[in-house]
């Protein structure tokens, strides 16, 4: 159902919500208009995917998921901290603002304190995502970026290199490439709570 090129990488796109034909299309270079066509209409079929239609005055249609669709992701997240085991794994190479917001669900540390209470804001290429994190755990949407601690104006690369990097918040900033507003600390205690899995030896 989901093993046909690009199927599941469709599915993680529409993880935080319906998506326009286009939107979808943008996020996933090399993928032609025909091609999606025809996997959003066999997820369709498969019941994984459903066409709906916004409100006026949007008043267009958009692909969601159904509910059984959204039981993809701890498949996804599990996918995605197996493959960053590799010695090869990049995280300056292209990714989503979509994938790099499910990727902050999968990637967090285990021991976050269960007091610790902290909104960040992302505004990536023109749309806007708030993770919270709270309660042991990390939690993304894209939502309006209101009544955050703090809010991040970059890339997507440049907020996986943050979270699972070396690089502080002031090198980007010095290069441009970052723009921060709010509480920097509270941005900076954020970018602690995220580590990707150890790397498989050679000989593994």
């Amino acid at each position: 159902m989901i093993g046909e090129r690009w199927s599941i990488l469709i599915i993680r796109e529409l993880l935080l919500g319906p998506r326009r034909f286009g939107e979808i299309r943008a996020e996933l270079t090399g993928l032609s208009a025909n091609v999606l066509t025809q996997r959003l209409e066999r997820l369709e079929g498969f019941g994984i995917v459903r066409r709906e239609k916004l409100p006026p005055p949007a008043s267009v249609q958009v692909y969601g998921l159904t509910e059984w669709g959204y039981e993809a992701e701890p498949v996804i997240q599990m996918m995605g901290r197996w493959s960053t085991r590799h010695p090869d794994h990049d995280t300056s190479l292209h990714i989503s603002p979509t994938a790099i917001m499910l990727s902050l669900r999968a990637m967090v540390v285990s021991d976050i304190p269960d007091n610790l209470d902290l909104r960040i804001g992302f505004r990536l290429r023109g749309e806007e995502f708030v993770a919270h994190a709270h309660k042991g755990r990390v939690d993304t949407s894209r939502a309006e970026a209101k009544d955050v601690d703090a809010l991040l104006e970059c890339r997507p690369g440049i907020v996986a290199s943050l979270a699972y990097g070396t690089k502080p918040l002031e090198q980007f900033e010095a290069t441009g490439e970052l723009a921060v507003e709010g509480d920097r600390q509270a941005a900076e205690r954020f970018f602690t709570l995220f580590s990707l899995p150890e790397k498989i030896g050679t000989g593994d």
